[in-house]
């Protein structure tokens, strides 16, 4: 298959610019049967049986867009996607770039908000990403003085609101430069109602980069090269895993993230590390049962990894139906349940 297999047209006006009033309201098309149905997501615990395991990513979206200028004055952007071990390399960090003309190596930069990044060089091969030093902190800085990274389809300014809706309620370690979208949709009443009908929940943790919303620029999906994202495992999740399965409930994936980290652990067996994965149709999934995503972008290697899932002829069928139906797409936009084929 080739990447143009994943093509899709949507008109412009259902790319969601804004989360919906109540983060369970969005609307929710199960896909799980050869016929879909449109439900709404807070509908999703009864989609679920007693014994079923969710698992969540947690990580935690960091303010990662800072400004500044060089010493000529010229204007420029930082996307932090990474902060270094401080250990190793205190107040480090390697981030994307958008300036008129790089700086060369050893310019300081002024930043907005009093602090400077001085420019150490490219991040090893990678054209697109940088090594600075910045002056304090990198958490602290980005805390006080950064945007919210929202994706470039989302046409306003970070604001408010989506400082607190571009963060799921479970975000509990720093360090993506986007949201786990699926897990958007969850609140207190969703987790709840979960808790009640007997589903259970465990984490994993995946520090979604930039790279998530990088296009594909090769038409032959065999010679496109993944990014890298850290992730996490911890020994409870593997714990609450095997118990599932030992009971025979299903393990649900909440987002491409999850299936990502818990996908890379199969064919690892590492607990924790970095992670290119690339999963396409063919892929042989080994933890998965259930996917709740969100709808993603045409010819992205996310429609990949879900018509790997769920299989590419129905997933092309879902997408239709969403459009027809207006359904909302992208990162604030509404979810979908699938199941493996």
């Amino acid at each position: 298959m080739n990447t143009s297999d994943f093509d899709f047209t949507l008109p412009p006006e259902l790319i969601a610019q804004h989360p919906a009033a109540v983060r369970s309201s969005s609307r929710l098309l199960d896909g799980q049967a050869s016929q879909p149905m449109d439900r709404v997501f807070n509908e999703l615990p009864n989609q679920l049986r007693a014994g079923d395991l969710l698992v969540f990513n947690d990580t935690q979206v960091v303010k990662a867009r800072l400004f500044g200028e060089k010493a000529t004055g010229g204007k420029l952007e930082l996307l932090v996607e990474r902060v270094l071990d401080p250990a190793l390399h205190k107040n480090e960090v390697i981030a994307h770039m958008r300036v008129s003309k790089k700086p060369q190596v050893g310019s300081v930069l002024r930043m907005v908000g009093g602090f400077s990044a001085t420019m150490l060089g490219r991040a090893g091969t990678n054209d697109e990403l940088f090594h600075f030093s910045f002056s304090d902190d990198p958490y602290k800085l980005m805390a006080a003085h950064g945007h919210v990274p929202l994706p470039p389809y989302i046409e306003h300014a970070d604001d408010v609101d989506d400082e607190s809706r571009y963060q799921t309620v479970f975000a509990k370690h720093p360090g993506a430069v986007a949201a786990p979208t699926a897990a958007l949709h969850f609140d207190e009443s969703v987790l709840a109602a979960l808790t009640s009908h007997g589903v259970q929940t465990a984490s994993v943790t995946l520090h979604v980069g930039a790279g998530t919303f990088q296009p594909m620029k090769t038409e032959k999906i065999a010679d496109h090269v993944m990014h890298y994202e850290r992730y996490a495992i911890p020994a409870v999740t593997l714990d609450a895993i095997a118990a599932c399965k030992a009971r025979g409930g299903r393990l649900v994936a909440v987002g491409t993230t999850t299936v990502r980290t818990l996908e890379t652990y199969a064919k690892t067996k590492q607990l924790s590390g970095d992670t290119n994965i690339f999963i396409t149709p063919g892929f042989e999934f080994q933890m998965v049962d259930l996917l709740l995503t969100n709808f993603h972008l045409p010819k992205s290697t996310l429609m990949m990894l879900v018509s790997a899932f769920a299989g590419y002829e129905h997933v092309m069928s879902l997408y239709q139906h969403a459009i027809k139906n207006q359904y909302r797409f992208f990162s604030y936009g509404d979810a979908m349940l699938l199941s493996k084929r």
